[in-house]
Order: C-alpha cells, then sequence, then structure tokens
C-alpha cells in the first residue's frame, strides 16, 4: 500500500454552524482550527495558499490566522520554502489526547494477536471530518502493508474502517456526517451513497463493513465499529492489506471474528453497552489464535 493515499483531500465547507445562528459559536477560533485541520498524514509543509484551497477561505484570511498560530506556536514558519508546518503546541494536544486513551494499551496485545495471525495490519481508529485517523497500529513483521501508522488519515467512505465508522455512528451523527460526504463531492454522491447503505446494511447483519478495492483497487480489508463509552469517540477496528494475500473469504470467514473477539473484549473491560452497535449476536467469534499456515 502506498502512503499517498494517507492524505485528505481538498477540504471543504463543514456545514456548521455560524455565529449569527449559534452565539456560542465563535467563527474565528472555528478557521483557525480549521487551518490546523488541513495537516494531514504526509503534509510536512503547507503554504498559505494550500491552506486557503483547503479551507475555502480567502489567502488573506488565512495569512493572517497563520500568523497567530505560529505565534502560539502551532505553526512553525520555514522561511526556506516560505511555508508553515505544525509546531510543538499542536504535539502536545496530540499527545495529551493519546495518552489519556487508555484503551490503546488495553487493545495493543490483542491487535497485535490478530496482526501475526492474518500477517497483515491491524488499526484501531477514530472518525476525524471526513474520514479515520489512526490511534494505534499493529503489523505483522513478515507482512508486506501499507505505509500507514498511527496519525494516518484514511477517507469515510471507501474503506472498511471508515464505513465501520458511519455504521456505529448514532442517527444524528451519521446523518451530520452523509451531508458533509455529499457536499464534498456531489457528482459522485449517488454511487457512494448506495455504497454507504450497503455497508450499514452489511454492519447490521454480519457485524462487520468490507472493502475490496473500493479504496484501492490492491487493496482488501474488513472492519468493525462500535461505540466504547466513558466519553470516548465512536471507533472502528480493522485488519487490511495487499488483495493478493488478503482474500475475501478469509478476511471475512477468519479475520472478522476474531476482530469480533477484541471488540467484545474491549467492551467487557470498558464496561460498554453490548448492543451499542446495533451488532447483536452477530458480532461473536472466537478468539484469536495461532495459525501455522492458512489458505489466503
Amino acid at each position: 500500500m502506498s502512503s499517498r493515499n494517507s492524505q485528505a483531500p481538498r477540504r471543504t465547507s463543514r456545514g456548521k454552524p455560524r455565529a449569527k445562528e449559534d452565539r456560542h459559536f465563535v467563527t474565528a477560533l472555528a478557521r483557525g482550527l480549521e487551518v490546523l485541520a488541513c495537516f494531514r498524514s504526509g503534509d510536512t509543509l503547507l503554504g498559505n495558499g494550500d491552506l486557503a484551497e483547503r479551507c475555502r477561505l480567502p489567502k488573506s484570511t488565512v495569512s493572517r490566522l497563520s500568523q497567530t498560530l505560529a505565534r502560539l506556536g502551532y505553526l512553525r514558519y520555514v522561511d526556506d520554502a516560505a511555508k508553515y508546518r505544525l509546531g510543538g503546541s499542536t504535539l502536545a494536544l496530540g499527545s495529551a489526547m493519546l495518552s489519556g486513551m487508555a484503551i490503546r494499551q488495553m487493545a495493543r496485545p490483542m491487535m497485535q494477536e490478530v496482526a501475526d495471525f492474518s500477517q497483515a495490519v491491524v488499526a484501531l481508529g477514530i472518525r476525524v471530518g471526513l474520514g479515520v485517523i489512526y490511534i494505534e497500529v499493529c503489523r505483522n513483521k513478515a507482512a508486506l502493508t501499507l505505509s500507514l501508522d498511527v496519525g494516518s488519515w484514511v477517507p469515510l467512505a471507501t474503506t472498511a474502517i471508515g464505513r465501520a465508522a458511519l455504521a456505529a455512528a448514532d442517527d444524528v451523527e451519521r446523518a451530520e456526517m452523509l451531508a458533509q460526504l455529499r457536499a464534498a463531492d456531489p457528482a459522485a454522491w449517488p454511487r457512494r451513497k448506495r455504497l454507504i447503505d450497503a455497508a450499514i446494511e452489511e454492519h447490521r447483519k454480519t457485524g462487520c463493513c468490507s472493502s475490496f478495492g473500493d479504496w484501492q483497487p490492491d487493496v482488501h480489508g474488513v472492519a468493525i465499529g462500535f461505540r466504547p463509552g466513558r466519553g470516548l469517540p465512536v471507533m472502528a477496528l480493522n485488519c487490511g492489506g495487499p488483495s493478493f494475500s488478503l482474500s475475501r473469504a478469509f478476511l471475512l470467514g477468519e479475520v472478522r471474528p476474531r476482530l469480533a473477539s477484541v471488540v467484545r473484549r474491549l467492551e467487557d473491560s470498558l464496561g460498554s453497552t453490548a448492543g451499542a452497535t446495533g451488532l447483536g449476536e452477530s458480532r461473536t467469534g472466537a478468539p484469536p489464535a495461532k495459525r501455522a499456515s492458512r489458505a489466503r
């Protein structure tokens, strides 16, 4: 898998309330945060022109915002390139969030078991905008895998983990996400909506979402969405890799129940509601076990 797909597409209007609609909404703050959110995995340097295009804001506005963020340490100006990179204050925010998610430490050994069994990548992620950001990643040493790691971003509509996050969201949050996806690419929306509806139904019936060549032609993956509770956001757990080494039958028949076992054990440990994602009994499965060999 290539790292180019870990980057986000051009950003579009979020459709969120503005100050005239909500007196508690601070537009200037929202725009500053939008500038920071333009940076994705793989984006080392971005200029004001890049930021303005992604935020859909005037370049003069973005220039003022970026200078303010630089003074506060959230961005750092690189003179030689005349562009910005993320600053230390942004790192502090991200590190504080990750360190506060004990579920990552709980999930890691179980995820590693599935990664070793499948000889692929297993990732835990949360939705951010129109995509999912990985917060924990485990991989088998022998696997031929994507160059994705903690902090990588993948799209919501075409990946298994993105679809699972959609499926696990409540009705209000899902409606908002769908509206944003439609606004982002109206021309592609009819086909995309059909695929998303099918994925949500798949999650309800089988306990997982799949993506076989929908994101990248040579990538297969399955994922399970869940709501861990305790104030944590909706999460999704996936397993994916090259299509030549991960067949549809293997992922659905042998990897899916092992992912389901990890999700169930996480929910039990956190005390979250077992039926929160609407999966019911379809999420049951055998715990991960090592196998000497297998048919792909």
